[in-house]
């Protein structure tokens, strides 16, 4: 039932602690408790044992006393460590030797004053309960697990003060003496000290001592061990503590078989050394980083947006900014947002999807936007293959982030510079876009869109366009006229060039065929209509009458070499004013040749 959970309950950091311990004449008992938020105690852990033939001779304060600092030992490296618990004992002496408010008495015996030294190290506070009401404890004291027996008890757990003493112990040096005795005793190197003293033979079938022959005129014997050269041949037994000692100031492969080949070897010691230092954990834990792989470029993708890059840069000048950049054209977007989880940004991918379309794959680090289950089921519904970079390896997703690089210190370069932030993102942007790249030698806009985007910087550069329309308003200025506009219905003269002698008939206009053209209706030519430049038409209120012009209906003629013309028979009025001289009398006036560009049928 005490085992049950109804009783026994989980540790928890949050609930306060309590410890009572209890010692019989064979046994001692402990019970680790909490102290629930209704007032109620209930049990974490029970632990119990026997006492040895020695301990139960203890008197009965040093059993409580040891039952005391067994059951914070019991306890400490898993739940009493950093953290303030209560002690409970019914042994009320105990109170004033182990207060942590008073300090170790002179009077008290020499064991109780080392335990009162050890609990010192701890945050506790003890308290005594009356034997009637401390059963836990005392129930487990009576009925101890035997753990120990009178000859032979062992307690399993070890101070942590002892064994910190034990690796203090300073390792005794190895002297000629006992490379004396362990080169005579080992196997292979007894053979060798036989070779030397007798001689070798002209073979060796012993491949253990090939080494060892193959240098045969190079090893020597000096007062009964071996050397080849200056340096001593180490036994197997001692090969270990010499490699110890090589690496007792942790200096480092090379200059350990430097320091080795002044003074020892043996066959295969610079791989022993090698594997020695691999194995150390010291070593291995302020090993420089192995050098950068060579660096691997993502694959160009054949299309613009097939392949996008995207990641978060900030809290940057106070906003998060949401990087996407184009692996074909390296056209970059950025978006500023005031939150990134994983729907927000999931928003912003539609909203730019929509603009240029769905990409066949997204690259991105490891953030939690990226891996959580809402994305993953975004770019599973889309089609579209993502891919994370390595976990702490930001280059793999090296484009996204070099242009976070970039971006960062053009905004650090310009904040001095008044503008909003989004002024400046939009100056940088037109800049970046409109600059070519190192990799492409083109431009982003040109590679994404087929253009540069215009600039100011592009009112510099000479246009055609702008020139000509430039020059043509200086044409219209030296008129110092207003261009004539006509209706279709306005009563005008237009100019009849077969005339030398009153060229202007009175016609209706019929349309606007042309900014400055025009058709006019004429009874010059009855069912046919006359096309005239504004020059060649001028207002008038003047109707054609019959007594002032005279025209038959106009005959085409048409031949196999000659343009068609127009014969028309004209009688001269009475009352026509004679013709002014003319400028150039040697000039004879002629119609145009294609007389068909002004009067169509």
């Amino acid at each position: 039932m005490i085992t049950s959970d109804e009783v026994l309950t989980h540790y928890d950091p949050k609930l306060p602690l309590c410890l009572a311990t209890d010692a019989s004449p064979y046994g001692l008992g402990t019970v680790l408790s909490h102290i629930m938020r209704d007032g109620t105690e209930r049990p974490v852990a029970y632990a119990s044992r026997s006492l040895s033939s020695a301990e139960k001779n203890y008197s009965q304060i040093d059993k409580e006393a040891l039952d005391i600092v067994w059951g914070v030992k019991r306890f400490i490296n898993t739940y009493l460590f950093g953290r303030h618990f209560k002690l409970i004992t019914d042994h009320q002496p105990l109170i004033s030797v182990f207060s942590p408010k008073k300090g170790i008495s002179n009077t008290s015996a020499a064991r109780l004053q080392r335990q009162a030294l050890f609990l010192a190290g701890y945050d506790y506070e003890i308290v005594y309960i009356n034997t009637t009401k401390h059963g836990n404890a005392d129930g487990l004291s009576r009925l101890p697990l035997r753990t120990c027996n009178a000859e032979n008890c062992q307690d399993d757990s070890k101070d942590a003060v002892d064994i910190l003493q034990m690796t203090q112990f300073e390792k005794v040096p190895i002297k000629l003496e006992k490379i004396k005795l362990e080169t005579h005793r080992d196997p292979v190197l007894s053979r060798v000290y036989e070779n030397m003293m007798k001689g070798w033979n002209d073979q060796c079938s012993l491949q253990e001592l090939t080494m060892y022959f193959t240098r045969r005129s190079e090893i020597t014997i000096h007062q009964e061990y071996l050397l080849w050269g200056i340096r001593v041949i180490i036994p197997t037994s001692l090969r270990r503590r010499v490699l110890d000692e090589l690496h007792q100031g942790h200096i480092g492969v090379v200059k350990i078989k430097a320091l080795a080949r002044s003074h020892v070897w043996w066959s295969g010691i610079d791989k022993d050394i090698e594997t020695l230092v691999k194995s150390c954990s010291g070593c291995h834990d302020v090993k420089h980083a192995p050098p950068a792989a060579p660096i691997h470029p993502w694959e160009w993708p054949s299309r613009p947006w097939e392949r996008i890059h995207i990641d978060f840069a900030g809290p940057f000048m106070n906003s998060m900014l949401f990087v996407i950049v184009d692996a074909f054209s390296k056209w970059p977007e950025i978006i500023p947002m005031k939150t990134t989880t994983a729907s927000k940004t999931i928003d912003i991918l539609r909203t730019v999807f929509a603009r240029y379309g769905l990409p066949r794959q997204i690259v991105s680090d490891n953030g939690p936007q990226f891996v959580s289950d809402e994305f993953k089921r975004f770019v599973n519904q889309n089609g579209i293959k993502h891919t994370t970079s390595a976990p702490y390896h930001p280059s793999t997703n090296g484009l996204a982030e070099r242009f976070v690089q970039s971006f960062k210190m053009a905004l650090r370069s310009s904040k001095k510079e008044t503008g909003t932030i989004q002024h400046k993102l939009s100056n940088f942007l037109l800049a970046y876009r409109n600059a070519p790249q190192s990799t492409t030698n083109e431009t982003p806009a040109k590679l994404f869109i087929g253009r540069n985007l215009v600039s100011r910087l592009d009112l510099m550069k000479p246009d055609t366009r702008r020139t000509v329309e430039q020059n043509q308003a200086k044409m219209r200025e030296r008129r110092h006229t207003n261009v004539r506009q006509f209706s279709p219905g306005d009563h005008v003269s237009i100019r009849d060039y077969r005339r030398e002698r009153n060229p202007w008939i009175p016609g209706t206009v019929i349309e606007q065929t042309g900014p400055v053209t025009y058709k006019v209706a004429t009874s010059a030519a009855p069912g046919a209509t006359w096309r005239g430049h504004t020059d060649q038409v001028r207002s008038t209120n003047v109707r054609e009458t019959p007594q002032d012009i005279n025209c038959d209906t106009p005959s085409i003629s048409l031949s196999a070499r000659t343009s068609p013309t127009i014969e028309t028979n004209m009688s001269k009025s009475v009352d026509t004013p004679k013709p002014p001289e003319p400028r150039y009398p040697g000039r004879q006036t002629k119609p145009p040749k294609r007389f068909d560009d002004f009067v169509t049928v």
